[in-house]
């Protein structure tokens, strides 16, 4: 069976009217003489009036005189529609075919199917226990379950999904008993219900709360009747009415009476709406009425699968990215973040702190693991009281995008992004390459906002500091060596008031490999080279570093010196610092201090300058060659109006002269 088919086992000892139920289905007739064995059945997909027909079905007849061919039916079954018709194959239905189910490691729904009901009559008139089940789909007498044959079957086997009566001379609920095999499978109450407890099941649980946090917009604790309303034509496509809304509440009120159910919880409160645990109190109702339909209209619209877990479709959206290329957040997707942040920022202090963190990603698996390796909030721009402001908040996102999209797509969705995740992204174009001179540099940036900035230096030349100056923090005296990646990620306004975001990563004792990993260098838009100036050794590393490593003069780099409020020392290298850069044919080193702001502006603009332009901060472009692109269009103007201009003068000449000829 394909994946696009629902395959139904029909099962029941012989005589039980299993063929005539097939027939009565297909023909909307009772056929009195058939053979025993009906062949089988695929009614398509748009020929069914069924709610939950949203694969073909394919119906199988059996018989239990050829047991071999039985098994092989069942190994293939996707449902079991067990039929029995009196009391000797009632008795057979816990006897004999509930345990070849279980030997035959058959774990699949059971639909059973009282048939023959226009002859039978109930086994005995006791007093019927309350519903245990409610179809939607059947009349109100005839799909109660309220008949004491099958309770005990219902308790003891959980395979058995429902039970229902019906009969193929009578057509009654024979495309009931038909859904209910379909909805078995599109609707499945397994994962949703334990009846031996009678209770939601915890996934279930844990996913109707996390429904219920995206649902509350407001973050009061309630679902409104506004908010009820949005969640209802989300799940339904409809909008639901006032009457209905009414009736969900004096129903949840009334089973936190006194001596009620549920007495002592407070499931709805009038005038702010249902709370959590009556939002969980409403859809175990409807598992135990059997209209668990409704509960999985709701999960789907939630993107949740079978298993109850977030399809992985919708965390992980397929995008396609050429090489090269970057990926940046949307404004769909920034308007997505801003109004997030407004929303949790409970106290209106214009920064998320821990607790407000905590409850925005309470509907999430928690903080991504990018985040937390990179010492998140501390990676970011923080207020003075170590919360993060809307500025980090979104730098922190756009770094996320631009390092590891597949994770902005889940959390977006974790988080409540109704739309497609891929719409809250935006890719740029692959970089393109130019050759002067037999020198291949990149192409000037025209389509991006958000660049990745390597610093490389040795030790204790002031990197980490750098950072830290990059995200407005204060020096600090203290010096602890990096040994792990640091990160920081800030947004700059450059002349034009254009914004753009600047990703400053070092790594510590890695970097020495990720200057070998020529896949993790392709990602960097620029190099810091940075230097201590007060200390005469600093220098020869970067050096060393540039001559040793020749595919580094492939990317625009920018030398920075510093510490420069110290004494400048002379460096012991075999070149000086500016030597060095005029034979690289690049602007000298900038000097830079944490003591002067304007200084480290200056370097962060010249940081993204430099990333968008490349051909002016890479390595073995001469300053003409470079000049060459500029001005080349203006000589090509100035040789075009000049031939113009000289081919003008001689045809007037040639007019002249042919004036004067004709003259004389």
């Amino acid at each position: 069976m394909t994946k696009e088919q629902i395959k139904v086992v029909v099962c029941g000892d012989h005589g039980v009217g299993k063929s005539s139920l097939i027939a009565c289905l297909v023909k909307d007739q009772f056929i009195a003489s058939l053979q025993e064995v009906v062949p089988p059945v695929t009614i398509p997909r748009d020929f069914q009036s069924s709610p939950y027909a949203t694969k073909t079905t394919f119906l199988v007849d059996t018989t239990n005189y050829e047991l071999p061919a039985l098994h092989r039916e069942l190994k293939t079954a996707d449902v079991i529609w067990l039929i029995y018709s009196d009391h000797e194959s009632y008795d057979r239905i816990s006897l004999y075919w509930m345990m070849m189910f279980r030997s035959l490691g058959v774990n699949l729904p059971v639909i059973l199917c009282k048939n023959k009901c226009d002859k039978q009559k109930p086994f005995d008139d006791q007093k019927h226990e309350k519903p245990l089940i409610e179809d939607d789909f059947a009349s109100e007498n005839d799909t109660k379950i309220e008949d004491e044959e099958f309770i005990p079957i219902l308790r003891e086997f959980k395979e058995v999904e429902t039970c229902i009566k019906t009969s193929a001379k009578d057509k009654v609920n024979v495309n009931q008993a038909f859904y209910l095999c379909q909805r078995a499978i599109t609707h499945p109450i397994a994962p949703l219900f334990d009846a031996r407890v009678g209770d939601l099941k915890l996934l279930a649980v844990l996913a109707l709360k996390r429904i219920f946090l995206l649902s509350d917009k407001d973050q009061d604790g309630y679902l409104s009747e506004v908010e009820l309303i949005e969640l209802q034509s989300r799940a339904f496509g409809k909008v639901i009415e006032t009457l209905e809304l009414n009736f969900i509440g004096k129903t949840l009120l009334s089973l936190s009476a006194p001596n009620q159910e549920y007495e002592g919880f407070v499931l709805y409160v009038p005038g702010k709406g249902m709370t959590k645990d009556g939002f969980l109190v409403l859809n175990k109702i409807y598992s135990e009425k059997g209209r668990h339909e409704t509960t999985w209209s709701i999960l789907r619209a939630f993107n949740y699968t079978d298993s109850l877990s977030l399809s992985d479709k919708v965390l992980h959206p397929k995008v396609d990215i050429p090489d090269t290329a970057s990926v940046e957040i949307s404004p769909i997707g920034y308007r997505f973040l801003v109004e997030l942040f407004l929303t949790f920022d409970r106290d209106n202090d214009g920064g998320l702190n821990e607790q407000e963190l905590q409850f925005l990603f309470k509907s999430t698996p928690g903080l991504p693991s990018l985040w937390l390796e990179t010492n998140f909030p501390f990676s970011t721009v923080i207020s003075n009281r170590a919360h993060v402001t809307l500025q980090g908040w979104l730098a922190q996102w756009t770094m996320t995008a631009f390092l590891d999209y597949k994770i902005t797509t889940a959390y977006l969705v974790y988080l409540g992004f109704e739309k497609d995740a891929r719409l809250a992204l935006q890719i740029t174009k692959s970089r393109r390459h130019r050759r002067r001179n037999n020198k291949l540099y990149r192409a000037p940036i025209t389509d991006r906002k958000v660049f990745s900035c390597f610093v490389f230096g040795k030790p204790k030349c002031g990197k980490s500091c750098l950072l830290e100056s990059f995200l407005g923090r204060s020096f600090s005296e203290n010096y602890s060596p990096t040994i792990k990646p640091k990160i920081a990620v800030n947004s700059l306004e450059l002349k034009g008031s254009k914004q753009y975001y600047l990703i400053l990563q070092e790594f510590g004792e890695q970097e020495p490999a990720v200057i070998e990993n020529s896949s993790k260098m392709k990602g960097c838009d620029v190099l810091c080279l940075a230097y201590d100036s007060s200390d005469p050794e600093s220098f020869s590393y970067l050096y060393d570093l540039v001559c040793q490593h020749k595919h580094l003069q492939d990317i625009p780099m920018v030398f920075v010196a510093l510490k420069a409020d110290l004494d400048k020392q002379q460096q012991r290298c075999q070149v000086q610092p500016d030597d060095f850069t005029d034979q690289l044919f690049i602007d000298h080193p900038l000097h830079v201090s944490s003591s002067w702001p304007s200084s480290l502006n200056e370097l962060f603009v010249k940081l993204t300058e430099a990333a968008l332009e490349p051909s002016r901060n890479t390595p073995g472009l001469a300053p003409d060659v470079v000049k060459e692109e500029v001005d080349y269009w203006q000589y090509a103007l100035f040789g075009t109006s000049a031939i113009g201009f000289a081919s003008l003068i001689s045809f007037t000449l040639y007019k002249v002269i042919r004036s004067i000829q004709h003259s004389n």
